[in-house]
């Protein structure tokens, strides 16, 4: 009897022992974005974002993601993946929202405030809080049928660069400018000068061609994008950083999720925010120095000169927190809140963007 139990056990330790362990859940997921791989925050989420939670779900072991990385256009271009992820053409992107004015107009708030921070570290911060302290951004999002997971700063602050040497706000009169989106703002108090809406990758043929004269863009982007060969002269004006970019989720797709993979997307979300402003900070220094090593010439512009171009410019921060508040939304406690978190970690503003609140 003692015989029998011992060599059941036996047989029943070697099934158990043979028996295969819980498979781990797979989560297909298609990723876009309509800018190229070689683009720093689409880099970054192959080599930093994906990694990141991969390796968080494989310590339970529970699911584990196949991903399709689809970048450069493959299936939408760059003004294309917030229309892209509500469709569920992709189940994540990188929406670029500053082409999206009219549909996630709170998303502005760091465009709107220029010559105050160009720490991308900082801005990042303020910004994401913004988001995660009032329901505005969210809503706005929701209403794409997407979730908003975190905030991306990709630049440490846009300079001007241009064909011709300038010094100052006034030698822009009569020239067109290249910007993208609410960056086009910042010329409208220079006489004669026209603003020409582009894309990132549009810039370099928009010079080279004779479309403008002069294009916004950062110098980590310059470098790039080569523009030292077509834009040959910058212009330090520190406009400072903004938030252009949002890692999103398709609603459908997160709602089929099970919540340790959206744990863990929020988490590494957050991480990916500071992972990528951290390497814009890191990068700004080098690609200056890249920029001049191609044949770019670097204008120092003063802080009076900075202080007249900031305050010949309407009052776009006012002007977008009273739209957001005619339309029910929080927008001037936004922008105070906004600019309290900046001053707090030791920027100062050029100019009182509150004033008239």
């Amino acid at each position: 009897m003692i015989q029998f139990k011992k060599t059941s056990i036996g047989i029943a330790l070697c099934v158990m022992t043979a028996m295969p362990a819980t498979a781990a859940q797979t989560i297909k997921a298609v990723v876009i974005d309509g800018y190229p791989e070689k683009s720093m925050w689409v880099h970054e989420f192959s080599n930093f974002f994906i990694p990141e939670v991969e390796k968080r779900l494989a310590s339970t072991g529970n699911y584990e993601m196949q991903w399709q990385e689809s970048y450069g256009g493959s299936i939408v271009k760059p003004k294309g993946v917030l229309e892209g992820v509500k469709l569920g053409l992709g189940d994540i992107g990188i929406v670029t929202t500053i082409f999206h004015s009219s549909k996630l107009p709170s998303q502005a708030l760091a465009a709107v405030t220029p010559f105050i921070s160009d720490d991308a570290r900082v801005v990042a911060k303020a910004v994401d809080e913004i988001a995660k302290e009032f329901p505005t951004m969210q809503k706005e999002f929701a209403k794409q049928k997407q979730v908003y997971l975190a905030t991306g700063v990709v630049l440490n602050t846009y300079q001007l660069y241009s064909k011709k040497q300038v010094n100052r706000a006034a030698d822009l009169e009569g020239s067109k400018v290249a910007g993208a989106g609410m960056n086009l703002r910042y010329i409208e108090g220079i006489d004669g000068a026209a603003g020409v809406r582009g894309g990132l990758t549009d810039f370099y043929n928009m010079l080279s061609t004779g479309l403008v004269d002069h294009a916004m863009l950062w110098p980590e982007a310059a470098k790039t994008f080569k523009i030292a060969e077509v834009g040959p002269y910058m212009l330090e004006t520190d406009f400072g950083a903004v938030n252009s970019k949002t890692v999103t989720v398709n609603s459908s797709f997160w709602k089929k999720l099970p919540d340790e993979v959206k744990d863990v997307l929020q988490e590494v979300a957050l991480e990916y925010r500071d992972h990528v402003a951290n390497i814009a900070m890191e990068r700004a220094a080098e690609s200056r120095d890249a920029y001049v090593a191609a044949g770019g010439t670097i204008v120092e512009m003063s802080a009076e000169d900075k202080k007249q171009w900031a305050d010949s410019m309407p009052n776009i921060a006012l002007e977008w927190a009273q739209t957001l508040d005619k339309a029910g939304e929080p927008g001037s406690e936004m922008l105070k809140a906004y600019i309290a978190k900046l001053e707090a970690a030791g920027a100062v503003p050029t100019r009182d963007w509150t004033a008239g609140l």
